[in-house]
């Protein structure tokens, strides 16, 4: 059953807002000031129509005044505004950039050191949903609604203040808009949180749905499931479209409360304005600055409302990724295992992914130096026992030893220095071919590295112009997919483990260069106990011993002599290979 990664709470969620707020430099200081700058900047920007308002009443009494005074004054003004916000959004946007940039490194460092069986629980679309569409909505969020939510609040904060400066009953603008306004975000923010949550949740299994389809696309084919997976993801994007309804459908319904905000603020405003005048408290000048404050504010209140669909949105998945970190792996205490020798112990284990065993009652013993094959159809439960024996999967039941110690509870260091998966899916990290081959023995020298090319049969690297220097992955070479598995089983030499877990490893070996890539794999196995997941027959027939499964259970065992001498469900399996290849 998955098991997504939680979604944290808003108290979470500002305790690692604040710690991560702390660990930028000088970060209080540049918030104040940040804060100072869109403060002056408000009040320049106030300074506008009641500059206006004054024209109006230098022409209503034919004052000797000097217009051009005030409308350098008012120029001035502007330019105030304009410099001191501009100055303060810079400030407060490279802030919450670095703050933003330091919780994306957190998410990400956690989830590399993630538990790996942990990970494969919650689903990798969940985690892949995280990493990449949430980031990009929150760090879009920050750049798009950081500059509107200081210029609007700082807009809407001014204009009250100087409305009430102006005649205290200019007081009753704000006392007849503010219960509407409160009303309305406050029946926005009961249903809109969740809605959100739900769109970025449906966006996650969306993105889990494709990523079964694309990675099990030759069982898919196999079992002719494609219109089955087409209409789970059809059904996937069709939940991402009604949240997302469902989501703008809150936000048309907040508009049509901010019309009626709007509506109120002008009527009230107009009415205490012709009131003022009427009684001589203020000038024609005065009311004409006090509106076109109130018609200025409009913008701000909008402005605040429309991004509040941001903001949720980008609430949601900074909740999201939050949930990722609020609660960081602790580093696995080392299980004191005994030196490296490779005896691995498979006893009686059970595991479900949620509706029925995926594998039931499996036993089986490798010892170093030999090689164990599973064969069997597709969903017989092959995979599942090399992700178990890998630490990938935590069983039901029973136990997963190697050199007598439980592999998910050895550290990272006592797991790597025994255990290693080779699967079918391979990666070439961007760099250099040296620092690639690194990544498995930082202090490996050229002769090592060169050695295990040669071990792998990498015949493609003698080709190479520039040698370890040559540039590959997604900025480089393109390695085909042979030359890909042999980069990656010479990583594994590298590293030399005691276990290896090949799952399908030589998948690719019906293409050009199987043989080498077979003599790769083989070449990796020697001398080390291993579990080879075995698509070819004729590579299991050399395995010491070879289990056949079957709905999740071990069928028959034995070397390929005794199961072809037994008649049994391997002896079918290997006529029909055999017949296949002729």
């Amino acid at each position: 059953m998955s098991m997504r990664f939680p979604t944290a709470t808003w108290p979470e969620t500002r305790k690692v807002l604040g710690r991560h707020l702390r660990q930028v430099p000088g970060a209080l200081s540049q918030f104040i000031f940040s804060i100072v700058l869109l403060g002056v900047g408000a009040v320049a920007n106030i300074w506008i129509p009641i500059q206006l308002g004054r024209i109006v009443d230098v022409v209503i009494s034919e004052a000797s005044t000097s217009l051009v005074r005030i409308s350098i004054e008012l120029v001035i003004a502007a330019l105030v505004a304009a410099i001191f916000s501009a100055w303060g959004f810079f400030v407060l946007s490279r802030l919450t950039e670095r703050v933003i940039a330091n919780l994306r490194e957190n998410m990400v460092g956690t989830a590399l050191g993630l538990p790996v069986h942990r990970v494969e629980d919650a689903g990798t679309g969940d985690l892949v949903s995280r990493s990449t569409d949430d980031v990009a909505e929150l760090s879009a969020a920050v750049t798009e609604t950081v500059p509107i939510l200081a210029n609007s609040g700082f807009a809407i904060v001014t204009t009250a203040l100087a409305l009430i400066a102006l005649d205290w009953q200019f007081l009753l603008v704000v006392v007849a808009a503010l219960p509407i306004y409160v009303i309305a975000a406050r029946r926005y923010l009961r249903v809109a949180p969740g809605r959100y949550a739900a769109e970025r949740a449906s966006m996650a299994d969306r993105a889990r749905r494709v990523l079964e389809a694309i990675r099990g696309r030759a069982t898919v084919r196999a079992f002719g499931m494609e219109k089955d997976m087409h209409n789970r993801i059809h059904a996937a994007s069709w939940d991402v479209v009604e949240h997302g309804y469902s989501a703008r459908r809150t936000m048309f319904v907040l508009q049509l409360w901010m019309t009626s905000v709007e509506f109120v603020l002008l009527t009230v405003g107009l009415i205490v304005g012709f009131i003022t005048v009427q009684t001589g408290s203020l000038t024609v000048g005065a009311v004409t600055a006090a509106m076109l404050m109130l018609i200025r504010l409009r913008g701000p209140l909008m402005g605040l409302m429309r991004v509040l669909d941001t903001v949720q949105s980008g609430y949601a998945s900074l909740a999201r990724i939050v949930g990722v970190v609020i609660n960081p792996p602790q580093p696995t205490k080392p299980a004191g295992a005994p030196p490296k020798e490779g005896h691995v112990e498979v006893s009686e284990v059970s595991f479900s992914y949620g509706e029925g065993w995926a594998v039931e009652d499996v036993s089986v013993t490798i010892k170093p130096g030999e090689t164990v094959a599973v064969v069997g159809a597709s969903g017989a439960g092959k995979t599942t026992v090399a992700a178990l024996l890998a630490g990938l999967r935590v069983p039901d039941s029973g136990s997963v030893t190697v050199d007598g110690v439980e592999v998910t509870t050895l550290s990272d260091a006592e797991r790597v220095a025994r255990l290693a998966l080779v699967s079918q899916e391979v990666h070439v990290f961007s760099g250099t071919l040296r620092e690639d081959l690194s990544l498995a023995k930082p202090d490996a020298t050229d002769e090592e590295m060169l050695a295990v090319l040669k071990r792998v049969h990498a015949d493609w690297f003698d080709h190479l112009v520039d040698g370890l220097d040559t540039v590959v992955g997604a900025q480089g070479l393109q390695l085909d997919p042979v030359a890909a598995q042999q980069l990656a089983l010479a990583r594994m030499l590298l590293l030399d483990p005691k276990v290896v877990v090949m799952d399908e490893a030589t998948a690719e070996a019906g293409s050009q260069g199987a043989q080498a890539l077979q003599d790769a794999a083989e070449e990796l196995t020697r001398g080390r106990a291993a579990l080879v997941v075995a698509h070819r027959l004729d590579q299991a027939s050399r395995a010491d011993e070879i289990l056949v499964m079957d709905n999740g259970r071990v069928v028959e065992r034995g070397t390929h002599e005794q199961l072809l001498e037994s008649e049994g469900r391997y002896r079918h399996l290997w006529t029909a290979w055999q017949r296949g290849r002729e």
